[in-house]
């Protein structure tokens, strides 16, 4: 009887560890975050724990930015409507109060540890992927070949960590149409003089 090369992977373990640091996130901050934390929260053994993940930055990144999972919208060819739901995603994934609580720290540590080259070289998670996955579905000319698709995600990443971290500093609660509308004007072509 052949045996496979080790036991299946039990996948409650992951779902107990992350659950757990949400919880601690939100209820005792960044700090008291701890591996022992999440493993006596959890009720995992820290070592089942650091087989899966080499440290806590990289149990918090996926704990606070599910895959920024939910932000993975499947491109349906609509620029707008697409942009609205991808948006509106993404807004939730950092409004979460776990992500609150983790998001102005893991920035910090990333500065910290002279990370180089670009965030997703080094961040676990990036939904740059699904932002231009949309791009790539949207209509012929729909979108201004001349811009750079990275830059707007820049600027829209931007505001939606400003819009969901400091929102007392902003005083202001636009709505999020906004957000689609000015991510929009960003992306399509400038209209000539003949055109209009």
């Amino acid at each position: 009887m052949l045996r496979g090369p080790g036991r299946p992977r039990d996948d409650s373990i992951d779902t107990s560890v992350l659950d757990a640091t949400r919880a601690l996130l939100t209820e005792k901050g960044f700090d008291a975050t701890t591996v022992q934390a999440i493993a006596e929260r959890s009720g995992e053994h820290a070592s089942a724990i650091y087989r899966r993940w080499s440290s806590r930055i990289e149990i918090i990144e996926r704990a606070v930015f599910p895959g920024l999972a939910s932000v993975n919208v499947a491109p349906t060819g609509d620029l707008q409507l697409d942009l609205r739901r991808f948006i509106r995603a993404y807004v939730a994934a950092f409004s979460e109060p776990a992500a609150r609580a983790a998001v102005p720290r893991l920035l910090a540590s990333y500065g910290a540890d002279g990370r180089d080259g670009a965030p997703e070289v080094w961040i676990s998670v990036s939904a740059r992927p699904q932002f231009l996955d949309i791009l790539r579905a949207a209509p012929p000319r729909s979108v201004d070949s001349q811009v750079d698709p990275d830059d707007v995600f820049d600027v829209l990443l931007g505001a939606i960590l400003a819009r969901a971290l400091v929102p007392t500093v902003m005083h202001r609660n636009r709505p999020l149409e906004r957000l689609v509308e000015l991510t929009l004007r960003l992306l399509r072509p400038a209209r000539t003089t003949a055109d209009r």
